[in-house]
């Protein structure tokens, strides 16, 4: 055993989160905790980090333990980045320093005493990699692409690049046990794939929250599930915990209305003993006392709880007529910004009920072929042409369309007509009930947003979706829903996205953005990828 949660209940407002709950994890086990947004696992996370105490029962942690979570964006206003992740390397820093002093000593006077305790603390300070921070933070940094902000304030950071620093602050840490809540969350594919190499590699302990489902499926050996406040174990990786959970919700269905028949054969034999009873006469006494028996058995009888089934969101699309056969044409386009060329000769047709996938790193260009795509954006050279009929549904990434003092109702209305009774029943389908649609937009999670976003998007009569990292911020079963969505639509669809699962899933052409060019594979991402390696390496 690393680290364990036993028999821990935890109240917040009123609510009760867990109630004994145990979940054991063991060392070197790397882990997933998956359960729907609000299921606890962040506040699970708390606890086991000790950041929160449970009301009830304990956290264990084999001694000598360290944590590594990134529970909040602390404030460093007067430090660099290089700066923030040499934090990381406290302990090697103060013996660097202890080492200095007793060099300046040793200029004035060297005594056996002080050549001992040098050489000590020297042997110490090369076993721990003294000599070697420089190096791990250069590959940290380059395997989450933000070598480019060594240098920078860490305070000017954006709020993605912030939370790249702290993760790869908690790396250089090398904690016995990595707490990582959403890690690829910010990050693209590069860095993703080095996060996934590191984690594979990591001979520690890591409990992992994560919606990325082809993540979890290459890190983890292990899955719990929150729900209800308890705590349920699947051996394997995340498809393994998918086929576990069907098979387990299935057994459940058979013990339930297996029960439920024998409940309804004793209930109809108490009947029947009763009007025995009445209808003898004299009125019998034994049939009584047996049908009494009964109904005691009937409720000590520990009953099975009936499965429950989630709500969804309900996604459905509406197809305007079909476009022409070609929708979007680009020949030999080319763009950048001042002197920096993103990408040039980028030749691309989208056809009818074509698929399209555009990946690359972050800065590569995506968003801005995609802008010019929807001729958003004029291209410095060549010609974007769209096709005839083409309706195009846009979801953009950004939330900023939004006016942050609106209530939820009134952003979903205000370009579409309708009344506010028609709103709130549309709006149920996206898992908005009650008083949730008076919500302020700036107090929305992430999630929410993007729920509003495809509650705005439905009502758009279009056969062509253009999607803009459609999959963030929603929870797997969302997640599920949409993609089930898409491959039922009747027209053109085109998405960036860094979601692999949902990349692989759906899409049947790639156009990959890399080294200023746009290479287009006539295949799904791992097809494209396997293509692409060679491509790169020429």
């Amino acid at each position: 055993m690393q680290i364990k949660a036993e028999n821990i209940k935890k109240v917040i407002g009123g609510n009760i989160i867990f109630d004994h709950l145990t979940m054991e994890v063991q060392a070197g086990e790397h882990v997933a905790l998956v359960g729907r947004n609000g299921s606890g696992k962040t506040t699970l996370f708390k606890l086991l980090a000790n950041i929160e105490q449970p009301d009830e029962g304990r956290i264990i942690k084999t001694k000598g333990s360290t944590v590594g979570y990134l529970a909040q964006i602390p404030d460093y206003p007067d430090l660099m980045v290089n700066d923030v992740l040499r934090l990381a390397f406290r302990e090697l820093i103060h013996m660097q320093n202890k080492m200095k002093v007793m060099e300046q000593q040793m200029t004035i006077e060297v005594t056996d005493s002080l050549l001992n305790q040098y050489g000590e603390l020297q042997e110490k300070f090369l076993q721990m990699g003294g000599y070697e921070t420089e190096a791990k933070m250069a590959s940290v940094l380059n395997g989450l692409g933000i070598s480019h902000l060594s240098k920078s304030p860490f305070a000017s950071l954006s709020g993605g690049e912030k939370t790249k620093v702290m993760l790869a602050q908690i790396i250089l840490q090398n904690p016995g046990i990595l707490l990582l809540d959403e890690p690829t969350n910010h990050l693209d594919l590069a860095a993703i794939e080095w996060l996934e190499n590191y984690i594979r590699h990591f001979t520690g302990t890591a409990v992992i929250i994560s919606h990325d489902r082809h993540f979890l499926n290459e890190v983890v050996q292990k899955v719990f599930e929150i729900e209800d406040g308890s705590i349920w174990e699947s051996k394997g990786n995340y498809d393994n915990y998918v086929r576990n959970k069907e098979l387990k919700i299935e057994q459940q269905f058979a013990q339930y209305e297996e029960q439920q028949k024998k409940i309804k054969k004793i209930k109809e034999a108490i009947r029947r003993l009763r009007q025995w009873a009445n209808e003898a006469s004299p009125p019998n006494p034994d049939l009584y006392r047996k049908a009494k028996v009964m109904e005691k058995m009937l409720a000590r009888m520990e009953l099975v709880a009936k499965p429950k089934t989630e709500k969804k969101m309900n996604l459905q699309f509406e197809t305007k007529d079909r476009s022409g056969k070609e929708v979007i044409v680009l020949q030999d386009v080319a763009h950048g910004f001042g002197d920096d060329v993103l990408f040039m000769d980028v030749n691309i047709s989208v056809f009818w009920r074509d698929r399209l996938a555009i990946v690359g790193n972050n800065g590569t260009g995506k968003s801005t072929l995609l802008k010019i795509m929807l001729q958003q954006l004029k291209p410095i050279c060549g010609e974007a042409q769209l096709g005839s009929n083409v309706e195009i549904g846009y979801l953009a990434q950004e939330f900023d369309t939004f006016d942050p003092k609106m209530r939820l109702i009134d952003a979903f209305r205000e370009n579409i007509s309708m009344t506010e009774g028609e709103a709130r029943h549309v709006l149920a389908q996206f898992l908005f009930y009650g008083h949730d649609v008076f919500k302020r937009v700036k107090d929305l999670s992430g999630g929410e947003k993007m729920r509003l976003l495809l509650a705005q998007l439905m009502q758009q009569n279009c056969n062509l979706l253009v999607l803009d990292e459609p999959t963030n911020h929603l929870d797997i079963e969302s997640r599920e829903v949409l993609e089930e969505t898409l491959e039922n639509f009747n027209g053109t669809i085109i998405a960036i996205s860094h979601d692999r699962y949902f990349l692989q899933k759906l899409f049947t052409k790639t156009a990959w953005i890399e080294n200023g060019q746009v290479y287009v594979h006539n295949g799904p991402y791992d097809w494209a990828r396997e293509k692409q390696n060679p491509l790169c390496m020429n």
